[in-house]
């Protein structure tokens, strides 16, 4: 089977802050695939490190309010392209993130509140109904 992960979840320092969110979980369980990793933020041409961004009214935008929305939709479609391409049968993504958020990202606020929704990427994917797992489900058994 061929697994798309979050780049930062497999220890690429590709994080807003330039850092990772490497997962041992995810290591496991990928553990035999063939993994395709994938950052949409950096597939829609963000720098590393960038600054922080979450989904106000539908616009991802920076807490200036300074929109990214194109970078990030960008970058969603080719990452959706490169999981097309490979055939993907399942992307594993990181929690909360305005573009990999599968049941939750912040409320756009920039206050660390959570909402339920779904992050730029993990929206299409849901669309091209690609089965997508939330990093924290994986890490709770689920």
């Amino acid at each position: 089977m061929r697994i798309a992960v979050s780049a930062c979840l497999l220890g690429e320092n590709c994080k807003y802050n330039g850092v990772n969110n490497f997962s041992e979980k995810v290591k496991e369980y990928v553990s035999g695939h063939e993994v395709i990793s994938v950052c949409p933020e950096v597939l829609g041409g963000l720098p590393i490190p960038r600054e922080p961004a979450e989904i106000v009214d539908g616009v991802v935008r920076h807490k200036d309010g300074s929109s990214v929305d194109q970078e990030f939709r960008n970058g969603a479609r080719r990452a959706l392209e490169i999981v097309l391409a490979n055939e993907v049968e399942l992307v594993i993504l990181q929690s909360r993130s305005p573009s990999c958020g599968v049941d939750h990202v912040y409320d756009g606020t920039f206050s660390k509140r959570l909402i339920p929704g779904q992050g730029v990427f993990a929206a299409l994917l849901k669309e091209y109904r690609i089965k997508t797992i939330d990093v924290a489900d994986l890490q709770q058994g689920i």
